[in-house]
């Protein structure tokens, strides 16, 4: 079973993100996010990617060991059309395109800074700022 997120950036027009299917929990999406994207430039390349099945996969589309890479569903045959980056013009938009694919975290990257948002309907502490951990827990 995946635990499903939304990474975005915060933009001038809005939140533009994408869908991100394995360990989205803080304790890992939200540290690798940290560590490894800590530009604009950085995030807006990630994303630029579309839509992914993992940000730090060490196995290709087959299961076979292979380099760490940015899993993007185009490098299975998908277009870029139907795993575009999506446009929220607010939270509350973004929050709602979380719901349209089951995500159960929201990231946005915004002056610098990773923000991580829990965005389970079913939660007591839906729309809530979660705190991201320094480490990824052992």
């Amino acid at each position: 079973m995946s635990t499903n997120a939304r990474i975005g950036i915060q933009l001038n027009g809005g939140i533009v993100s994408v869908y991100h299917h394995w360990d989205g929990y803080p304790q890992w999406l939200g540290v690798t996010l940290s560590k490894k994207y800590t530009t604009k430039e950085d995030v807006s390349e990630l994303i630029d990617g579309g839509n992914m099945s993992c940000i730090a996969s060490d196995t290709d589309w087959d299961r076979n060991k292979c380099a760490e890479h940015v899993q993007y569903y185009t490098g299975r045959g998908e277009s870029i059309e139907e795993n575009a980056p999506k446009l929220a013009e607010s939270i509350t938009e973004y929050f709602d395109q979380c719901d349209n694919c089951g995500a159960e975290y929201a990231y946005i990257f915004d002056k610098g800074e990773w923000f991580c948002y829990d965005v389970k309907t079913w939660s007591d502490s839906f729309g809530q700022l979660i705190e991201i951990p320094e480490e990824v827990a052992a």
